[in-house]
């Protein structure tokens, strides 16, 4: 059982930035593909970004590319969002997520069914 513990979530201006970590608690971590995810008040849970389990491949929704970064640290079993320029719009508990069999080392996965562990979520809020 794959334990993912988010952090960094917060209330911030348009603007800013914030900077989400996502601990795993298994050592296995460096094999898993990762994801984050975000649901806003009302709406679907939407896909943010993903990173390959060898880091070298990512991909982004559309809206965030050039905004946020995703990116690994396998030897602190961490992955992390990086957010800048944030908007109201960005407002949404985010999620991370683990798919634990990627047979591929640059593959990456934007489908949420595609994903095997979730976090409990962190709230990020952006004012106007």
């Amino acid at each position: 059982q794959v334990q993912l513990v988010e952090s960094g979530g917060g209330l911030v201006q348009a603007g800013g930035s914030l900077r989400l970590p996502c601990v795993a608690s298994e050592r296995t971590f460096s094999s898993y593909a990762m994801g984050w995810f975000r649901q806003a008040p009302g709406k679907e849970r939407e896909f943010v970004a993903a990173i390959s389990r060898s880091g070298g491949n990512t991909y982004y929704l559309d809206s965030v590319k050039g905004r946020f970064t995703i990116s690994r640290d396998n030897a602190k079993n961490t992955v992390y969002l990086q957010m800048n320029s944030l908007k109201p719009e960005d407002t949404a508990v985010y999620y991370c997520a683990a798919k634990t069999h990627s047979f591929l080392a640059g593959s990456v996965f934007s489908d949420q069914l595609d994903y095997d562990y979730w976090g409990q979520g962190t709230q990020v809020t952006v004012s106007s």
